[in-house]
């Protein structure tokens, strides 16, 4: 499981200087994720397997057999789930999906419960995880702590791997996985992801679940991206530079009104004012980018509504019941392209192969 990591023989200073697309593969073993750190490691091929196999786990797990196989796949693994900031979501995601595949979990959710409250540095804390456990899932509030953490641990004499479960407001990898899966499932009857219109409005520059699945979205031909935002929370220019570079068409724009009916999916987001420095985003008017409910009778018959959640005001309650509205099965779908995940990591997922073909034949 540890051998061939490409990581250990890069210099740490090399790898620094590496843009992302540069570092993508150094997270790859052949076809597979060693760890999963960074949107840019993602291949077409590797989200349509990924999310394939989400779908054969989902289908094995309707059963008591099933679920019983499912959990003997990694019951030898331990997972270390260590949250450096406040997650429901995600970290629910991933305990169950470590249950559904079995491996064993711990966890850290508050580092004042930690060694870190004496002083021990988040590197030596993490080092010691990797002492019990096979795998690390870790929300970091420090852009890029992660691949950092990847690259100590690949240098290490137990280099095991790393999942970014979220790190500063740079990338959120995992949260752009379910959001692939979703929008695949929920465009299987209408042509698939490609060609589709897809906005995403609210808080965008500082918004990492933004930045990752626009990433990926690139990946399939045809969707063109809108941008709805205030001026001050628009969108990054390093996003908009990786979509000029793969040819991606997008448009920015603050009228949210004139393009709902004009796209298939809207991405919906919250104020991420945890990053405020001086409470700066109270003077932002924002009430003009929240959906509500007259905005149904504008949305396409077959188009979907998407948020990342937590959400504030942003959606009104009053949309929860539009079939439109899949923000909830989206937290969902979380747990099973997680399981997914983790099961290619260790690359189990043959045994998940043969199991479901023997099951639908």
């Amino acid at each position: 499981m540890y051998r061939n990591n490409p990581l250990s023989k890069m210099p740490w200073e090399s790898f620094l200087k590496l843009s992302p697309e540069e570092k993508g593969p150094y997270f790859m073993r052949s076809d597979r994720p060693y760890h999963a750190l960074i949107a840019q490691q993602f291949n077409r091929p590797t989200l349509d397997r990924l999310c394939e196999l989400a779908s054969r786990i989902r289908r094995i797990a309707k059963t008591r057999g099933g679920t019983l196989f499912l959990r003997d796949l990694l019951s030898e693994k331990r997972a270390m789930l260590y949250f450096a900031q406040p997650s429901t979501r995600t970290f629910l995601s991933f305990y169950a999906a470590c249950q559904i595949v079995g491996i064993q979990q711990a966890e850290v959710r508050d580092t004042a419960t930690s060694s870190e409250l004496k002083g021990e540095s988040p590197e030596d804390s993490i080092r010691t995880f990797s002492s019990y456990f096979d795998l690390i899932v870790m929300r970091h509030p420090v852009g890029g702590f992660a691949e950092k953490i990847a690259w100590m641990l690949s240098n290490s004499e137990r280099p095991v791997p790393v999942i970014n479960a979220g790190s500063g407001k740079d990338q959120h990898p995992t949260q752009a996985l379910l959001d692939i899966y979703t929008l695949q499932r929920s465009f299987e009857r209408h042509g698939g992801i490609e060609g589709k219109r897809i906005a995403f409005v609210g808080d965008l520059a500082r918004g990492r679940t933004v930045r990752s699945l626009a990433l990926l979205l690139t990946l399939y031909p045809g969707v063109k991206q809108y941008f709805c935002a205030p001026e001050s929370l628009q969108i990054g220019g390093d996003i908009l530079a990786a979509l000029d570079k793969a040819g991606i068409e997008y448009e920015i724009s603050s009228d949210f009104e004139k393009i709902i009916p004009e796209v298939d999916a809207i991405y919906m987001t919250r104020i991420q004012d945890e990053w405020d420095t001086a409470q700066e985003s109270r003077q932002i008017e924002i009430e003009k980018f929240h959906f509500k409910a007259h905005h149904l009778q504008a949305l396409k018959e077959e188009a979907v509504i998407l948020h990342p959640l937590p959400r504030r005001k942003e959606i009104s309650p009053d949309v929860d019941s539009d079939p439109r509205a899949i923000y909830w099965r989206q937290v969902r779908n979380g747990m099973w392209i997680r399981a997914a995940l983790i099961l290619t990591i260790f690359d189990r997922e043959k045994e998940v192969d043969r199991y479901y073909h023997d099951l639908t034949s």
